[in-house]
């Protein structure tokens, strides 16, 4: 009875580790189909698109234009570019003092870079007209801190 018993475990683990080795089989396939696909997609679709290198823009075979741009604007053409869907690279002169950063565009993209000028422009013709939240938040404070304080007290005791 005994032997009988130490047969069945011993069948049982040997079935259980090649259900398992199957799995891990399996699993490995799967894992090597996955890789094999995402080579085959890069593969069709070698352009890298946003932000990349001069060397990479310019691997493209598609021509490009350049723009200079000051520090300062940077993110902002960043953010626009991101926004138009544009690819560009963006080098850095440090031949003249200040540096200078200039912003390589695919040629077909030259449209959307004049767009991207236009609005970048007309935010920054905003920019100094608008006031800054931290300016009306002291504001605020000022005008809270005028009120007596009877009138908020009431208010605090109202709101409960």
């Amino acid at each position: 009875m005994q032997e009988e018993v130490e047969n069945r475990t011993v069948n049982l683990a040997i079935s259980t580790t090649k259900l398992t080795t199957r799995y891990i089989i399996a699993g490995l396939r799967t894992f090597n189909q996955y890789r094999k696909n995402k080579k085959l997609q890069k593969a069709r679709d070698p352009a890298i698109h946003g932000k990349q290198t001069v060397k990479q823009l310019l691997g493209q075979n598609q021509g490009a234009t350049n723009v200079e741009i000051d520090k300062t604007g940077i993110k902002d053409f960043e953010r626009l570019a991101k926004k138009y869907g544009v690819d560009f690279a963006v080098r850095k002169d440090k031949s003249v003092d200040p540096p200078r950063y200039i912003v390589f565009v695919r040629a077909k993209d030259a449209d959307a870079l004049d767009a991207i000028c236009k609005e970048h422009q007309a935010r920054s013709l905003t920019k100094g007209k608008k006031p800054s939240v931290l300016a009306q938040l002291k504001q605020f404070k000022e005008l809270v801190a005028s009120l007596p304080k009877k009138i908020r007290e009431k208010k605090q005791e109202r709101g409960l």
